[in-house]
């Protein structure tokens, strides 16, 4: 059963009224740029993938200008096990030798990021894919990892990199030209050496350097979630802080928060953290009333 049959009880009309309530987002939306990092569910499950790409070029073709970040923590773990490799982490950061980086570029340069610029092009659209190598994209250097309990202690990740700046212009190149740019998380050093990077902090940071009107994040979680496990709407930055410091946000969520909390102090207008595994979860988040995930303001 397609999509179209599975809408064929909604009655003409009805179905009129959803389509005229998405007019003032995208009238309020129009050519301004949305950074979508997407991980998580919404990357492995071929029907949620399928519907990430047709809310992409469904984005573009009302004029807005998406720009996509993935990650691939899971691939890489695949690859590497075929490799015989156990993947190492050290307080939520992959420890990334050599040969592990190696593996990190051409899982996610190669075969996950060319799955996305395809599944793109198969819904519509004309994406295109870049590493941060691409037009001088993601300058990094070498992530000093201090130890959470003692800041006199420092790890070796290995080749796990810090953005230190980025130059947005090819990017900006490509959304002139109606195209859908597709970043992998992958930064270049001063001596041409590869680093791997959140994908996380590459969306925040690409969000903040291009002026995004938004920056989406897709997890697999419903949002930021209070301790009673409701979730948090509308968040913000100062209330964040709060949340920081009684340790309602822990864990896999503070690499993620602290980058979105990042961008919305640096002109990010609003950043949204979204169900992934929910069909559709973007559109309903930028297009409806309804939130569907946890907004943080700016302000």
């Amino acid at each position: 059963m397609t999509d179209i049959d599975s809408l064929a009880h909604i009655a003409p009309r009805d179905k009129a009224e959803i389509l005229a309530q998405a007019l003032p987002y995208i009238r309020k939306f129009h050519g301004k740029t949305l950074v979508i990092k997407y991980g998580g569910n919404a990357m492995t499950d071929p029907a949620l993938q399928a519907d990430f790409a047709e809310d992409v070029v469904l984005l573009k073709l009302v004029g807005m200008n998406p720009v996509v970040v993935h990650g691939g923590g899971p691939q890489i773990e695949t690859a590497l096990k075929r490799l015989g490799k156990k993947g190492e982490f050290i307080q939520g950061m992959r420890v990334t030798d050599a040969e592990t980086m190696e593996v990190v570029e051409w899982v996610l340069a190669g075969e996950v990021q060319q799955d996305i610029v395809g599944l793109i092009n198969q819904a519509g659209g004309k994406a295109v894919g870049l590493t941060g190598r691409d037009g001088g994209l993601i300058r990094a250097k070498k992530l000093k990892m201090v130890d959470n309990a003692d800041p006199n202690k420092e790890y070796d990740v290995g080749q796990v990199g810090d953005i230190e700046s980025s130059d947005p212009s090819v990017v900006k190149a490509l959304q002139d030209d109606a195209f859908i740019p597709v970043i992998s998380p992958i930064g270049f050093g001063e001596n041409n050496e590869s680093y791997n990077i959140n994908a996380d902090v590459v969306a925040g940071k690409l969000a903040s350097v291009l002026r995004a009107e938004k920056l989406v994040l897709l997890t697999n979680t419903p949002g930021v979630l209070d301790k009673a496990g409701n979730l948090l709407t509308d968040l913000s930055a100062r209330r964040i802080d709060e949340l920081f410091a009684d340790g309602t946000i822990s864990g896999g969520m503070l690499p993620k928060i602290s980058g979105a909390l990042d961008a919305a102090k640096s002109g990010v207008n609003a950043v949204h953290i979204i169900d992934g595994r929910v069909p559709h979860a973007m559109l309903l988040e930028i297009l409806t009333d309804q939130a569907f995930g946890t907004m943080i303001r700016s302000h």
